[in-house]
């Protein structure tokens, strides 16, 4: 029933007249933004080289000693081929979140960047979608780079690495979404705190390194529930060819964040800036 009454709100959100001119303005704000700034690139290069490095370390270093690792279905993949997916989709998930949380949480609160584009025609939700954009663009650039390496170290076959990209894109939209939401609640810095040990928990325990299969019943069902869960077993799903009806569940999982933080984000900006 919240499901649909998110869905309904933002349906009627977007009835009221969504241009996309002036969400690409939004867009292109962001875009000015990065050519004035060089520290912006390292910031982006940092982003990719942190799960490669994961992925070198942990499933080609420890993967060495771990050795194999059995499937649902009865087959067996190397652990670099098994981490790889979970890296790609923590990758997308770190790039949206990156620029929907620290980014946007400065640009509302200390450069007062909204105020003056809520100033123009502009609405609210026109700029939680142009922010959701540029960080969709982030993520992007991170996954597709990350899939060339996965092609390049034999670690998916091209064509299932290119049917995971728009999995990587929905994993994107979702956690940039709730990312968006969540900044607008934030009071300070000391808050992201709290954000950043839930990412990293996320990251740690969502099947990223080890099968779901292996936890006790009950952390297995708590994990389960979490949304890095169904992003990785969506991409993984998809990067490994083993395309099932349960992948669009994980989808539908994922769908839902995106409306409901697009919808959430546009009701706080328009409280927080427009009061």
């Amino acid at each position: 029933m919240m499901t649909v009454a998110v869905a309904r709100r933002l349906v009627r959100s977007l009835d009221q007249g969504v241009s996309p001119r002036r969400v690409g303005a939004v867009v292109n704000r962001n875009v000015g933004a990065l050519r004035s700034g060089a520290s912006y690139w390292l910031v982006l290069l940092s982003g990719f080289f942190e799960p490669l490095l994961y992925l070198l370390s942990i499933g080609v270093g420890v993967g060495a000693l771990v050795g194999e690792i059995p499937l649902g279905d009865g087959q067996v993949i190397s652990y670099a081929v098994f981490v790889a997916p979970a890296m790609l989709a923590a990758s997308a998930m770190n790039g949206a979140l990156a620029e929907t949380t620290f980014n946007f949480f400065f640009k509302m609160k200390y450069a007062k960047t909204f105020e003056a584009i809520l100033a123009t025609p502009v609405r609210p939700f026109e700029v939680a979608l142009g922010e959701l954009s540029w960080a969709m663009i982030r993520s992007a650039f991170y996954t597709a780079a990350f899939l060339v390496v996965m092609v390049a170290f034999d670690l998916a076959e091209p064509w299932w690495a290119l049917a995971a990209f728009p999995a990587t894109l929905l994993v994107g939209l979702a956690f940039g979404a709730v990312g968006m939401a969540a900044s607008t609640f934030m009071r300070g810095w000391q808050d992201f705190d709290l954000l950043t040990a839930a990412q990293f928990s996320l990251f740690l325990f969502s099947g990223t390194f080890s099968p779901v299969g292996a936890y006790p019943p009950v952390l297995e069902a708590m994990v389960a529930a979490t949304p890095l869960f169904h992003a990785v077993e969506l991409v993984r799903g998809l990067a490994l060819g083993q395309v099932g009806w349960g992948l669009l569940g994980h989808a539908a999982y994922l769908l839902v964040m995106v409306a409901a933080g697009l919808w959430l984000a546009a009701r706080r900006i328009q409280r927080v800036l427009c009061a």
